[in-house]
């Protein structure tokens, strides 16, 4: 099981309760803290997360108005991906740096994963808390995804592909994994984007949200990483 880190000094907002900052779109609920083990378990448990704003400022802890969640039943999967699918072989936790190095690569757009993140999650992967999702074309790393894993909730935080259809090959791979007939199983993907909409995530408000989280926290993690 999971090592559970010395508990954060830290005391996030309630999300249920909180109105944003001014000037600050009201997804961001809190600014500052550290990226220690025990304060990014926290937060995640409370349904926040975190992501730098800009290389000066403090770290910023979102939680949205409108989350993004992949219901593990309405993952859309073409007859040509599945095609596709064959040409791969799928690990888990088998190249976890390089997963992840592979989704901060600077010439991604947008790309948000600095050093201080890399370090706070790689510290969560050794406690047993991050996983990643390797998929390989031969003995090339072509895609993957990681996140982080509490109880019943994954938390999606980025994937990357350098071949056709290998990132979404990997969250195949990941629904496949966490879906053990558990109705209250979450994944999460925080912001649900054109490209997760098309592949079947949608919308729901924080407050549903946090509902769903209360029950997932309360599973079992998958067996694979139990």
């Amino acid at each position: 099981m999971p090592i559970e880190p010395p508990s954060t000094r830290w005391v996030f907002p309630d999300p249920d309760e909180f109105d944003g900052y001014e000037h600050y779109d009201s997804d961001l609920v809190a600014l500052g803290a550290d990226l220690e083990p025990g304060t990014v378990l926290s937060a995640y448990r409370q349904g926040i997360f975190p992501m730098p704003i800009r290389r000066t400022a403090p770290m910023g802890w979102w939680s949205p108005v409108e989350r993004g969640v992949l219901p593990l039943d309405r993952l859309r999967v073409t007859r040509s991906l599945r095609q596709s699918a064959k040409r791969f072989t799928v690990t888990t936790d088998r190249a976890y740096d390089e997963v992840v190095a592979g989704c901060a690569n600077r010439s991604r757009p947008g790309r948000w994963i600095n050093g201080e993140i890399v370090a706070a999650y790689r510290r969560l992967h050794d406690l047993g808390w991050v996983h990643s999702v390797e998929v390989w074309r031969g003995e090339d790393l072509v895609g993957g995804l990681y996140g982080v894993a509490v109880g019943g909730l994954f938390a999606g935080e980025s994937m990357f592909h350098v071949d056709r259809d290998a990132s979404k090959v990997a969250l195949m791979a990941l629904v496949d994994l966490l879906d053990d007939g558990s109705p209250d199983r979450l994944l999460d993907v925080q912001w649900a984007t054109p490209h997760l909409m098309s592949l079947g995530a949608v919308e729901v408000t924080r407050q549903e949200y946090l509902r769903r989280l209360r029950r997932a926290l309360g599973l079992r993690p998958p067996q694979d990483w139990a």
